[in-house]
């Protein structure tokens, strides 16, 4: 098919979506009008029911999903808002959406046949900064909606037309480095305290080194990576070894050095985006600036 006729097409395809989404917005707005208190009550109760870590029993789950008219799906995703204000707007937006509070904050479900499909949330959720949860059995639905809570506390937002969706399922390893920070400085101060005794200078030029080292897997690879020349990385590992002994030839060793590195570094990143968000909001500047584990970042996460 010629580029122009292809692209003529995907954008009649997103039209007829967009209208087909307008259409059931305009139904479901219609049809919760006439949704009773009983019926509200039901939603929020299955809506607790399915985010408490105490199990519900299959047969309560099905009977409030009857009386809430919901039908129980076979997996589902977390949507954590950054506005809270905008959950119910996005409950009328989204198909078959369930809203309720979690941890405080106004979340929704939403049932999630194929883990793989985005589109529909891209384009609901298109300018509102908000974290989808990976996709779960109802049994583990708080688990969605904790990891994209987190998500969003670690996620510098974007307001404007720049706001848009993160997903959980694009920073799993962040995720699970991150997910207990004092466990992760703990991890870093037990793997690394042969630099403690460098200058911040010395010690930082000697972290990026060996990262680079133990993803690339040798001299040139890490050269290439940090843009310096071969020799300059085999004399910093040279001092590596002196520092590290014969441990940098374990395999073990060499797993938990870079799990404390990319910790560290993601720790990091994060301080540095947060400040930076501080300094904008008290200047009252609205500028772009790197989300979470993008750009220098993914070569760190693996991406």
């Amino acid at each position: 098919m010629p580029a122009d006729l292809d692209m003529g097409h995907r954008h009649a395809s997103l039209e007829v979506v967009e209208g087909r989404q307008h259409d059931r917005q305009d139904d479901r707005r219609h049809g919760r009008q006439h949704l009773g208190p009983a019926v509200d009550r039901a939603r929020q109760d299955l809506f607790k029911a399915l985010t408490d870590d105490r199990a519900a029993s299959g047969t309560s789950l099905a009977e409030l999903a009857e009386a809430a008219g919901w039908p129980l799906p076979v997996a589902v995703r977390a949507i954590a808002p950054a506005a809270p204000g905008e959950a119910q707007q996005l409950a009328t937006v989204l198909d078959d959406a369930l809203a309720g509070m979690f941890a405080g904050r106004p979340c929704l479900l939403v049932p999630s046949p194929d883990p793989d499909t985005r589109a529909p949330f891209e384009l609901a959720l298109r300018g509102r900064f908000s974290a989808v949860g990976h996709a779960v059995p109802l049994r583990d639905t708080a688990s969605s909606l904790r990891w994209a809570l987190r998500l969003l506390a670690l996620t510098p937002a974007r307001a404007g037309l720049d706001a848009r969706p993160v997903f959980v399922d694009d920073h799993l390893s962040t995720l699970l480095l991150l997910q207990d920070e004092p466990l992760a400085h703990a991890l870093a101060a037990r793997w690394l305290r042969p630099l403690a005794d460098l200058t911040p200078r010395q010690s930082e030029r000697l972290e990026v080194t060996l990262l680079a080292w133990l993803e690339g897997g040798g001299a040139p690879e890490a050269a290439k990576a940090l843009s310096v020349h071969p020799q300059t990385v085999r004399y910093r590992m040279r001092q590596l070894e002196k520092l590290f002994g014969p441990g940098l030839r374990d395999p073990r060793t060499r797993f938990e050095l870079e799990m404390a590195l990319r910790s560290r570094r993601l720790m990091a990143q994060v301080r540095r985006q947060h400040s930076r968000v501080g300094r904008r909001t008290a200047r009252v500047v609205t500028a772009d600036f790197t989300p979470l584990v993008v750009g220098r970042m993914a070569r760190v996460n693996g991406l």
